[in-house]
Order: structure tokens, then C-alpha cells, then sequence
């Protein structure tokens, strides 16, 4: 099998030294391998739901032309951002902005896959094999998983975390970037 690497333009997580009740925390959040299947309280849920797989598979077209990949992706999208607390919406600009939606992206500084997960992450809350950021919802995981640590890290402040998640914390260009991408998938910042 041949793979095909592009670079990315994703910046570079810093490694932090973590608590071991915090590295215990993240191991257990990317533990549990459950398929991403989509659970309803109610109809009007299942409907919002569907409402939004349709025009996000739409949008996505222009990355993935597959239907049955778009699907997929997108319900695994769903999936780990709902697990992990975020809007589904952020997650997605956050991905267009750092791999534009390519499985096996590899930035400079040697982040993975569609959420640009730096390899130390798989020896910290991981089993230590780099390969698997290249796995779907491996990589969807990390990142949500990621992501959620570092907005609790900085108290809800979405700006700080995402400077966080790039490694440009602080300085406004990455943030804004996200913001912007996901506004164009249907997130509100509120």
C-alpha cells in the first residue's frame, strides 16, 4: 500500500508536562473504541441531526468525493466532538484550517492526520504508535479530546485554547482562522 503524505500548514502543539491525574484523565477519554453511532433523545433531535449531515456532506464534497467516505467521516466527526463537549461545527473549520480535511496530512513540525496531532500525544495518553493518528476516528479522538483539554486548561476561553491546540497561543491569526471556517459550516460563537 502506498501513502500519499502533503504537508499541512498546522503550527505545532508544545509538549506540557502533565499531572499524572490529568494524563490518567486524557488515556481514559481515548480509551473506550465505541463506533460512532449516532444516538437520539428525541425525533426533533434525529431531524437536526440529519438536517445537518446533509448540508455538511454537501459542503464537504469538495474534500471528499465519496458519499459513503463523507458520510462516515462526518458521523465519526459528529461522534467524538459531541463525547468530548464541543460543537461540531467548531471541530470541522478546525479541521478544513489544519489539514483541509486530508487523512493523511503531516505538517513540518510532524503533526498527523485531519486534527494534526503531534506524535508526543501518543506516548503521553496513548499506547506510543505514532501510526495510529492516521486512523479516522484515532485522529478525530485525539483532537476532540485535545481540544477539550485545553479549553478546561484555560477556563472556556475558546481564543486562548485554540492558540493552545496550534501551539500559537496568544496571537490571534489561528484563531481567528477556525473561527472563521467554522462560521462557514454553520458554527455561532456565542
Amino acid at each position: 500500500m502506498l501513502l500519499f503524505f502533503e504537508n499541512a500548514e498546522a503550527g505545532g502543539q508544545l509538549e506540557e508536562p502533565l499531572a499524572d491525574s490529568v494524563r490518567t484523565a486524557l488515556s481514559s477519554a481515548i480509551a473506550n473504541s465505541a463506533p460512532p453511532v449516532p444516538e437520539f433523545a428525541s425525533v426533533d433531535s434525529r431531524l437536526a441531526y440529519l438536517r445537518w449531515l446533509t448540508a455538511s456532506n454537501d459542503m464537504l464534497r469538495r474534500y471528499k468525493r465519496d458519499l459513503d467516505s463523507r458520510t462516515e467521516f462526518l458521523q465519526t466527526v459528529w461522534y467524538e466532538a459531541k463525547r468530548a463537549g464541543l460543537d461540531v461545527n467548531l471541530v470541522l473549520g478546525l479541521i478544513q484550517v489544519e489539514s483541509a480535511f486530508r487523512k493523511f496530512a503531516v505538517s513540518v513540525v510532524g503533526a498527523r492526520g485531519y486534527m494534526q496531532i503531534m506524535p508526543f500525544w501518543s506516548r503521553l495518553i496513548g499506547d506510543g504508535d505514532v501510526a495510529k493518528l492516521f486512523h479516522m476516528q484515532t485522529n478525530l479522538r485525539f483532537g476532540c479530546v485535545i481540544l477539550r483539554h485545553y479549553l478546561d486548561r484555560e477556563n472556556g476561553n475558546l481564543f486562548m485554547a485554540l492558540g493552545r491546540y496550534n501551539g500559537s497561543r496568544g496571537k490571534a491569526e489561528y484563531p481567528n482562522a477556525v473561527l472563521g471556517a467554522a462560521a462557514k459550516w454553520g458554527y455561532r460563537n456565542s
